[in-house]
């Protein structure tokens, strides 16, 4: 059985590619082709239905969260792999060789999994409410060997405004490690260098350029032990990243619209889900819209589809065109225009704003917030807050990262539409002739190309 590396490089397009010479090598000894990406185009719809070969109308990944109606909460970036409905890519491995050993680095929805090795970013949440840097590892024993080689798994570069390569070159390690002494059979790596400088300063930026040379220069070694070992290499991406102007504030719309409701404590209004009419989700150019009562569908469907810096407003019947009809879906899935994306600010009065607001909360915020790549312009002792908290934090001490900016407009880059050309889009590039498609893959395509380059069975693989 031929041993696979899967690495997904985020934000990669063919026009970063230009500036990856150790990446384009793959496509110099094997191929290079358009990658289809699904609505929304972002990590955890896109890995899962890599995974599946499956759309989100069945593998139910419809975001990277979403409203859980059951109880009433929003969540975004679960990790409980039974969320991800359906066969993953391994399962179907193992029905063709029950030896079959998979090996996940920080692929999305990893806990849980069946997978033999596991790493994942998941802090320590101590009693008194601090947060520590750690990762969850399976097995057990791994942790200990992987934190003893690399040291603890770097969180805060990992997102927020301190977020980094030393992240990515974390996970490479680990992923050089678990490939040279454990050899699984197939290996999935994820690194996220590319999300952060593209969403901060935009795709054609001079950072975001030289963020595509430190990230193909730090995966040069890993590629190198693949080759060594003789491994197939697969690298590609979810998405790509385009420039954006537009924050577009769709809650408050809703809100001053009397359809959206909030309560109040301490002075700070939260986001009441259970009796507002309509709120939305937003995910980066998507959102999705739970509306309460189906006669007030056509009311705020004409809403939206006046809002500026909104593209299409999409019923059920239309979600199935792009195959995101799922019942976690909202009533109605809103997607941006090129230049836009979605806030999910819902107050009206920045004074109002819930503390979270301006600290590194993806648990707690109900929508997805780029804002907390940037430390507060308006605030000239962000940085230094920050490195006293950091402090605080070692010596055990409680402390709150309030650095995050209440003012979206920095952010230059954003996904989650379709993409209009191939150049903005996925690419993938596989190291070996095998399998050339002769043209573009389609995501739903990536887990059976996977498996034929495993060499598994065509007769299993359906």
């Amino acid at each position: 059985m031929t041993q696979v590396v899967v690495v997904d490089v985020v934000g990669l397009t063919p026009k970063l590619l230009k500036h990856m010479p150790n990446l384009q090598s793959l496509a110099r000894t094997g191929w290079q082709a358009e990658l289809g990406t699904v609505l929304p185009a972002v990590t955890c719809s896109a890995q899962s239905t890599f995974l599946t070969g499956a759309m989100p109308r069945d593998h139910g990944i419809v975001g990277n969260g979403w409203y859980f109606r059951d109880v009433g909460e929003v969540h975004l970036w679960r990790q409980h792999n039974k969320l991800v409905l359906g066969d993953k890519v391994w399962e179907t491995a193992r029905a063709a060789n029950p030896d079959f050993q998979i090996a996940n680095v920080c692929w999305w929805y990893a806990m849980g999994a069946t997978t033999d090795i596991t790493v994942t970013p998941r802090p320590i949440y101590h009693a008194d409410g601090r947060k520590s840097p750690d990762a969850y590892v399976r097995p057990p024993a791994l942790h200990d060997e992987l934190t003893g080689a690399l040291g603890e798994f770097p969180l805060f570069q990992y997102w927020g405004p301190t977020a980094a390569l030393a992240s990515s070159e974390w996970i490479i390690g680990a992923s050089r490690k678990i490939l040279r002494e454990h050899h699984p059979d197939m290996l999935l790596v994820y690194v996220p260098h590319l999300d952060y400088d593209l969403q901060r300063f935009g795709p054609d930026s001079a950072q975001a350029i030289r963020a595509a040379r430190e990230i193909d220069t730090a995966l040069k070694p890993l590629l190198d032990d693949a080759r060594d070992a003789d491994a197939t290499v697969v690298a590609l991406s979810e998405y790509g990243i385009t420039d954006v102007r537009r924050p577009v504030d769709i809650n408050r719309l809703l809100r001053r619209e009397g359809l959206l409701e909030v309560y109040t404590q301490a002075g700070m209004e939260y986001l009441d889900p259970w009796v507002s009419r309509a709120f939305a989700v937003a995910d980066h150019q998507v959102a999705h819209v739970y509306v309460a009562d189906s006669s007030d569908i056509p009311r705020v469907r004409d809403m939206l589809s006046s809002l500026a810096g909104v593209d299409e407003v999409l019923d059920r019947s239309e979600q199935a065109r792009y195959g995101i009809d799922h019942e976690r879906s909202g009533e109605l899935v809103v997607v941006a225009d090129p230049d836009a994306w979605f806030t999910y600010y819902y107050w009206l009065d920045d004074d109002r704003a819930p503390d979270f607001a301006r600290g590194v909360e993806i648990h707690r915020k109900p929508g997805y917030d780029p804002a907390e790549l940037f430390f507060n312009p308006e605030d000239k002792l962000a940085k230094a807050k920050a490195g006293l908290n950091l402090v605080k934090k070692k010596v055990g001490l409680r402390y709150a990262m309030q650095v995050v900016p209440l003012d979206p407009a920095p952010v230059r880059g954003s996904h989650g539409r379709l993409p209009l050309s191939a150049d903005d889009g996925p690419v993938l590039l596989c190291s070996v002739p095998d399998a050339e498609p002769g043209g573009a893959v389609a995501a739903t395509e990536v887990r059976d190309l996977l498996l034929q380059l495993q060499g598994i069975p065509e007769g299993v693989r359906r």
